[in-house]
């Protein structure tokens, strides 16, 4: 669960003893301690107990101007302060249409990954989320998942192999139905 800052810890102690997990939403840029007002560090995140953050999210993208770049450092920075990272990746509608949706995906992964050792894959999690799915009403069907699941594998194969790529957890992080469900859980790359 990845609530808002102010109720971190509330959520936090709502949790407690049990195997849910909650995270941030974001993460400032800065490495090292200082005053940085109004940003929270990955390490008052850690501090408070947190053991996720989500990164990448398309709303941080396009509200907030998040370059790969920016969504890179804050990768290296919440690994380094011992957060695991849900990574999101996702096409824009226009971008669907346009049949670039392995493009994309291939693009965000290798930049939000650069400089990522295949050791550190096992604490981040990729969270495919078409933005054209997200609060408009469609919904990508459970093949259109499986085949942007399948794409997201076959980037993290390039990068670091077949092994690594079989073990990532790539989670569908788009819109669904109560209808389709099932069948999106039942996509042999939807985790």
């Amino acid at each position: 669960i990845f609530p808002p800052f102010p109720f971190l810890q509330l959520a936090l102690d709502t949790v407690a003893g049990t195997a849910i997990k909650i995270g941030a939403q974001n993460i400032g840029v800065q490495e090292k301690p200082g005053a940085y007002t109004g940003e929270v560090t990955a390490t008052m995140i850690r501090s408070l107990g947190c053991e996720l953050v989500l990164l990448g999210h398309s709303e941080r993208r396009m509200l907030y101007g998040e370059t790969d770049a920016i969504i890179n450092r804050k990768m290296h920075i919440a690994l380094a302060a011992g957060l695991s990272v849900v990574l999101c990746v996702g096409e824009q509608e226009a971008e669907f249409e346009a049949g670039l949706l392995q493009a994309v995906l291939a693009l965000q992964l290798k930049k939000g990954l650069q400089g990522v050792p295949a050791s550190e894959l096992e604490r981040v999690i990729v969270a495919y989320e078409p933005v054209w799915a997200i609060g408009t009403g469609k919904t990508a069907t459970p093949d259109q998942a499986q085949e942007a699941h399948l794409a997201v594998r076959a980037v993290i194969s390039e990068m670091y192999g077949t092994g690594v790529a079989r073990g990532l957890r790539v989670q569908y992080g788009g819109s669904v139905t109560p209808e389709g469900v099932d069948a999106m859980m039942q996509m042999p790359d939807v985790d």
